[in-house]
Formats: C-alpha cells, sequence, structure tokens
C-alpha cells in the first residue's frame, strides 16, 4: 500500500489527537499512526489533573502562564472531559509557612487566581485534609479525564477527515536525497507524507535516531495508586517545592495519589509498572495530606513516563524543564520533512498542537489559522443533556456528553457494568468510534472494570457482548483483560485488596 498526505503524526497520545485535530480542522490531509490503542502510553497514566500552573508558578512562570491559559480554554471547549473541582495548596507544621508567601505572590505574577484561607475554612471546605494544617491557598485546579480528551479530539479529527492507524507500528523512516518523505510500517506498507511529526512521547528518541537525528530525552517515571473510592471533592496539593505524594485528585468514583519522579533507563519505558516499595512511599506521603487514605482500600497501581528532553541526560527528573519543546529538523539537523513536538503536558497539550501546526503550515504554505481554542469537542457542544434521563443513560452523559444521541439506548439499554453503569449501547458506540480490539481498549473508552470490583461482577457479561464485534472468543477476551489489570494489583495486595482479589479469583472461577 502506498499513500500520501500533508502531514503524517506518529504517536496516539493527547499530544499527537490534539495535533490530528488542528491539522485537520486547516484542510490538512492528516493521518495518525498508533502502534497500540489511542491513550495507550503517558496520556492514559497521569493523574488527571487539569493544572492552574499553580505547580510550577514558583519555578517555571512560562509554563504556569501557559496552563492557566489553557486550563480557561479546556474548561470552555472540553466540558465534558472537565470537572471544576478547584484545588487546595496545604501547608503543615514542616512545611512552614514562607513558601506559601512566595507560591501566592509567583501564582499572582503568573495571572493566576490564589486565595490564602484561614486553616479552618479549608477544614470545612474539604473535611478529609490534614486538621494540623497551618495555611491553605485555594486555586482553579481542576480533574480531567484523559480517556475522554483524547478520543473527542479523535472524533473530531475523523468528522473532518483525518484518518487514524492504530496497532500499527512505525519500523522507519522513510527518505529521500536527505529529506523524510514518510514511513514504512511493521506491515511493510509505506505511506508518504509532505512533513512527518513525532508526537511519540518517551519513543520519539528512537524514531528520530533511525533517521539520524538525536534527541536527548531523559525517561522520567512516574508512579500513582488509585483509591477505591473518593475522599475528597477538590484536589489536594502540597505547598512545598514538589517531591514525591504531594497530590491528591479526585476522578469520577476514586481517588488517585501521585507521583513520584525517577529516571529510568529507556529499554524499561515499555514495561512500566509501580513497585510495593513506590507504593509505600506513596502510601507514607499521602496519608500526612489525607489521614483517611491509611484505611482506604487501594485498588491498583500504575506508572506512565514522562518525555523529558534535556541537553544532557543526566540528574533527577524533578530539576529537568517541563516544558513545550518543538523541534524543527530541517533547521536544527539539516532534515526537511520532519519535526518533533514533546515535553509539556496533558493540560497544555492543545498549545503544543497549535504550534505544532501553525509550524507545518508555514512548510505547506497554507495560510489557515488555528480554530482549536474555540470549537468545542465533541460531547461538550451546547448544553449536557439533562439528569432526568433514564438512570441507564446518566453514567454515559457523563462520559460522553452530547455523543449519547449517537447511542440506541431503545436496543442496547441493558447495563453490564454496575459500578460504572456501562450499557451494551455504549459498547456498540466504543466498538464503531474507536475500533476497540478487546476488553483493555474498552476500558480506555468506557471505564469498564474501573470501578472497585475491578471487573469482578461484570467482565463474563461485557466479554460475550464484545465477542459479538471483534475476532475473538469471550474465554480469550477475558484471559487477557485479567492478564493486563493484574499488574496493577500485585504491587497492592494486602488487606482488602488482597481479600477483593481472592474474591475475583473465586468468582471467575478461572487461574488468573
Amino acid at each position: 500500500m502506498q499513500k500520501e498526505y500533508d502531514v503524517i503524526i506518529i504517536g496516539g497520545g493527547i499530544t499527537g489527537a490534539a495535533t490530528l485535530r488542528d491539522c485537520a480542522l486547516r484542510g490538512l490531509s492528516s493521518l495518525l499512526i498508533e502502534r497500540g490503542d489511542i491513550c495507550d502510553g503517558a496520556s492514559g497514566r497521569n493523574h488527571g489533573l487539569l493544572h492552574s500552573g499553580a505547580r510550577y508558578a514558583v519555578t517555571d512562570r512560562e509554563g504556569a502562564e501557559e496552563c492557566i491559559r489553557e486550563n480557561r480554554i479546556l474548561r470552555r471547549i472540553a466540558s465534558n472531559c472537565v470537572e471544576p473541582t478547584d484545588g487546595l495548596f496545604i501547608s503543615l507544621p514542616e512545611d512552614g509557612l514562607d513558601y506559601q508567601a512566595n507560591f501566592i505572590a509567583k501564582c499572582r505574577e503568573a495571572g493566576i487566581d490564589a486565595q490564602a484561607i484561614d486553616p479552618a475554612e479549608a477544614l470545612r471546605m474539604e473535611p478529609a485534609i490534614n486538621p494540623a494544617i497551618i495555611g491553605a491557598v485555594k486555586v482553579p485546579d481542576a480533574a480531567v479525564d484523559p480517556f475522554r480528551l483524547v478520543d473527542a479530539h479523535i472524533l473530531d479529527a475523523q468528522r473532518h477527515g483525518a484518518e487514524i492507524l492504530k496497532f500499527t507500528a512505525v519500523a522507519s523512516l522513510v527518505k529521500e536525497d536527505g529529506r523524510v518523505v514518510g514511513v514504512k510500517t511493521s506491515k511493510g506498507d509505506v505511506l508518504r507524507a509532505k512533513e512527518v511529526v513525532l508526537a511519540a512521547g518517551i519513543w520519539t528518541a528512537d524514531i528520530a535516531a533511525a533517521a539520524g537525528v538525536r534527541i536527548g530525552m531523559m525517561p522520567s517515571k512516574g508512579a500513582l495508586v488509585i483509591y477505591g473510592h473518593r475522599v475528597a471533592n477538590m484536589v489536594i496539593n502540597r505547598c512545598r517545592k514538589p517531591a514525591n505524594a504531594d497530590i491528591l485528585v479526585p476522578g469520577d468514583v476514586v481517588s488517585v495519589l501521585g507521583t513520584t519522579s525517577d529516571k529510568v533507563p529507556m529499554d524499561a519505558c515499555d514495561d512500566m509498572h509501580a513497585t510495593p516499595a513506590e507504593v509505600d512511599l506513596l502510601m507514607r506521603e499521602g496519608e500526612k495530606l489525607v489521614p483517611s487514605l491509611a484505611r482506604t482500600r487501594i485498588i491498583r497501581a500504575y506508572a506512565g513516563v514522562r518525555p523529558l528532553v534535556v541537553a544532557d541526560p543526566a540528574g533527577d527528573g524533578r530539576n529537568v524543564s517541563r516544558g513545550i519543546v518543538l523541534l524543527d529538523h530541517e533547521e536544527r539537523d539539516g532534515v526537511p520533512g520532519l519535526i518533533t513536538i514533546t515535553g509539556g503536558k496533558l493540560t497544555t497539550a492543545r498549545l503544543m498542537a497549535e504550534m505544532a501546526t501553525d509550524l507545518i503550515c508555514r512548510k505547506l504554505g497554507s495560510t489557515a489559522v488555528c480554530e482549536t481554542a474555540n470549537r468545542p469537542l465533541p460531547g461538550s457542544e451546547g448544553r449536557k443533556p439533562g439528569f432526568k434521563d433514564p438512570f441507564n443513560k446518566r453514567a454515559a452523559i457523563g462520559r460522553h456528553g452530547t455523543e449519547i444521541g449517537k447511542m440506541d439506548f431503545e436496543k442496547g439499554g441493558e447495563i453490564l457494568c454496575e459500578c460504572e453503569n456501562v450499557t451494551r449501547a455504549e459498547i456498540e458506540y466504543a466498538v464503531k468510534n474507536f475500533g476497540v480490539r478487546n476488553i483493555s481498549d474498552l476500558r480506555r473508552h468506557t471505564r469498564i472494570g474501573m470501578g472497585t470490583c475491578q471487573g469482578s461482577f461484570c467482565i463474563r457479561k461485557v466479554a460475550r457482548v464484545l465477542a459479538e464485534y471483534v475476532e475473538a472468543s469471550a474465554d480469550e477476551l477475558v484471559y487477557e483483560y485479567r492478564q493486563e489489570r493484574w499488574k496493577g494489583m500485585t504491587p497492592v495486595l494486602w488487606g482488602d485488596t488482597l481479600r477483593e482479589a481472592e474474591y475475583m479469583h473465586k468468582v471467575d472461577g478461572n487461574e488468573i
């Protein structure tokens, strides 16, 4: 197969998805290639925080200003993906109040509304926080569902003519007379483009190296844990220099505590998982934020890799810039036809895409302007449907907003996953729109199996339904799901979580 596009984007995380959408809205023929499922890498392995910029205000004013601008934009265009929780930065006695004073000043310099509030008022707002606090600052943080956000970008891009090729690895970049003119896939297909964009996170360095381009990247591992219910309704931060386990984010019906930051070797990035030692560290520090976490069941742990670009890959990941990096390899390395967009954060992905697409348009001679800051994403157009809808629609409204109009609840209203209230209609929608192949894929688009029972009661029912649409038996689908989810449970197997795992084993009746 040979086909030519204006642009080929490598990487199906939020950066690649946002760039695909921007290119499509500007009328460029565009293809995104992803070796796995979309949102299968770092974009689906974070704490789901929509940064206000406050976290970076003291050390990185430019980054903080970018975050607060994009925070406001995403609240408008992706309202269905964002929960406007607000956030608290709390100071404990061991932290003192000197950092808080500087923190508030730097936030205000960056245009972030940071308000010092009395500790007693903070405890009234969030009774779960440590009662020993000596200071608190309210900021406009929010929670964002990264899976919904990526899905919405992909949907909008496709509806404007973009194409997506999932589960297909890039074997090599194709060069002619020193110019990158396309890619060769692992299936042997040659796909040509006027510009190729690398948006593959930490794996960008290896792809670029195959074309003779060096990008200094330092993989920084971040481990996180998920608690079995929502212990706070605001994002809770530690008001101090960034360190381990200093943020707790409410996400749907659970709570996510993160994160660590450790340099890891490149060859470990394809098999990233949290360790028992990392879980112990997160628990020990997290309980200082919210003491009740000591009595709250952990349902799983996971880890992702931050793509940090460095001139010299040495040192601590906390001290390396996490800013946006846009590389024009024609100008930088004498390799035309190749662009890299990396670094940044989930919150700033739309801005990263705008920067990359501006560069693409200049190279292609296009005068089309960016529309992504003002154009609502699918599911976030206009008012959401009301909660007078039938019960089996309500959770789908929260996940998909106005997109539920494309789901057939008359024929597919049966609830299959009771923790997350996922129906057959929602499964059919995911298969049709996202090319779902197995239950792990389905989880990213519907939250099946992400609730407190972790699939104990629903997974066989779900597998029987999904088997009607994919080339796999129900038993094969269940086995794949159990193997994948087990990886996140092994570091937290004690107490209630161990009892839950034993119960899952008995309910399922099969070896994990």
